[in-house]
């Protein structure tokens, strides 16, 4: 093996590999492909220019002109093309096969969806432009945010939030707002189950809240007594995510609510995992008072990769006047957009903007589009196929992996299990690591936090069963190696282009910086 900035490039075949080493370093139509400043000539270009002058003194550019060689590689167009085509081919994609990142919600994206947001005026949409010409995309914000208030039984819904934890934080202000409003502004301390998603304390204590932990129970679920007995005068409100990250519904919510309100409280559901529950609970009728909705997760659209993505935030009657500007209005002569407070209007206590515009155009076409095209009936068998897919996964590998709530009762849409019972030395990351010399994607891993060497996956609705089949029998076929101890799962994987890298160090101290290698003396002759 050798080792380059671009990580373990295989030179010979690695242990559990087979064959010989190829001149390449591809394997077939697994094609090896180097860093293209290895692969380009900082001295020359795809393209022949003419001689430039030099830029006269005092341009345009304020005197920030470059001063030194950019140092970029220079390439044909085929070579360019082909570079990031290999590296493409080298992706992992919901298009390729399963994804079962736990808490994530990978699933397929219709097609639909996808040319529905390439429509001109809804892909070339400015936020500047006139209200009078863009009430085509205006009614479908409007029709897309009744569609948010009908499905979760909540009386208004802001739009703006760009993501889950924007979301978050938007729900926690109307919170605040709402507190100072009454003159309980010293109401500064959000209880936080363990059970709930990370992003969730950290919201809280971006927004100047105290956090403090409510345990969780041995089932997975919330201790509803340890946080009924905490509540107080102090106590500003409850983040609570449901379904949690145990996979677990939260039964007690609805108590939950009752007391928390009745001690001067509002509630906050972390609605990321919606997808479990949508068509079939409506999170108003259990008390909630905010609640942010994925739309990147439950509604289709692409999710990950840093974005875009968008989080509407739901709102009871009690959190409604606090709600953030833009929203969108249906008058007599059309839509308006709503973007200034109004002392004499119905929102003049809201607590302002999240954002400068009104929110993600791509993302509320695409979620529509979704909703439009599964109805009713739809959507609320989105969510049963969803914890149907999840509990055939948890059944299936019970008796091979060890699953910490599985005498919990039925899971929702994603099934966890431990690497409790793996032979001495082996772990969780000893399991996901195998998973790709099986051809998947690992699961989500050591998360959450409750349980030891976590193995969190989430099928999704979109899988089939023979899908299904097919990543059960190779999960349960590395669990049963990590049983008995191959010492090969230490050193997965093997058939990937790159070997398993010391991730600790690549987390802590990346290389950043192409630097073009210290050339090896030649040896005298």
């Amino acid at each position: 093996m050798s080792i380059n900035q671009s990580g373990w490039r295989p030179t010979a075949p690695q242990a559990g590999g087979a064959g010989a080493p190829t001149f390449t370093g591809n394997k077939a139509l697994m094609l090896e492909e180097a860093l293209i400043f290895e692969i380009g000539d900082t001295e020359t270009t795809g393209v022949d220019f003419t001689g430039v002058a030099a830029a006269p003194a005092g341009d345009r550019l304020g005197g920030l002109a470059r001063s030194a060689p950019i140092g970029l590689p220079g390439l044909a167009e085929p070579e360019a093309v082909r570079h990031y085509t290999r590296l493409s081919r080298q992706n992992y994609a919901i298009d390729l096969g399963l994804f079962p990142l736990g808490s994530c919600t990978m699933k397929h994206n219709p097609r639909l969806n996808e040319k529905m947001a390439r429509l001109p005026g809804f892909s070339d949409v400015h936020p500047l432009a006139p209200v009078d010409t863009v009430q085509g995309a205006l009614a479908v914000i409007h029709q897309l945010a009744h569609w948010l208030v009908t499905l979760t039984g909540m009386t208004s819904v802001a739009m703006s939030p760009k993501a889950g934890a924007h979301g978050e934080l938007c729900g926690i202000l109307a919170i605040k707002a709402a507190l100072e409003k009454r003159g309980e502004g010293h109401r500064k301390v959000i209880l936080v189950p363990e059970s709930a998603h990370g992003t969730n304390p950290a919201t809280a204590a971006f927004a100047g809240f105290s956090v403090e932990d409510i345990p969780a129970t041995a089932d997975g679920r919330v201790d509803t007594a340890a946080l009924i007995a905490r509540l107080g005068p102090d106590v500003a409100g409850v983040m609570i995510t449901n379904p949690n990250t145990c996979g677990l519904f939260e039964r007690d919510l609805k108590t939950i609510s009752d007391a928390v309100h009745a001690a001067g409280g509002y509630v906050y559901c972390d609605g990321a995992n919606f997808n479990a529950i949508v068509g079939r609970v409506r999170p108003g009728d259990l008390g909630v008072d905010a609640m942010h909705i994925n739309l990147h997760k439950t509604f289709s659209t692409p999710h990950g990769g840093g974005g875009p993505g968008s989080g509407p935030v739901v709102f009871s009657e009690a959190l409604t006047p606090f709600a953030p500007l833009p929203f969108v209005e249906q008058t007599d002569a059309g839509f308006r957009l709503v973007e200034e407070e109004n002392a004499e209007d119905h929102h003049a206590d809201s607590f302002g903007r999240m954002v400068a515009f009104h929110g993600q155009m791509g993302m509320f076409t695409r979620a529509l589009t979704y909703i439009l095209s599964h109805g009713a009936d739809g959507l609320r068998q989105v969510a049963e196929d969803a914890v149907l897919n999840a509990n055939y996964v948890l059944r299936s590998l019970e008796d091979t992996l060890d699953a910490p709530f599985a005498r919990s009762g039925p899971c929702m849409h994603e099934a966890i299990f431990s690497d409790a019972g793996l032979a001495e030395g082996f772990s969780t990351i000893d399991i996901a690591k195998a998973l790709i010399d099986e051809g998947f994607h690992p699961m989500t891993m050591y998360f959450p936090l409750v349980v030891h060497g976590a193995m969190l996956v989430e099928p999704t609705e979109t899988e089939s069963k023979a899908a299904l089949d097919q990543f059960i029998g190779a999960l349960r076929s590395v669990a049963e190696r990590a049983k008995a101890g191959d010492q090969a799962l230490k050193t997965a994987p093997h058939f990937a282009p790159r070997a398993r890298l010391d991730e600790t160090r690549a987390a802590r101290k990346p290389i950043l910086v192409w630097k073009e290698p210290t050339p090896v003396a030649a040896a005298a002759e």
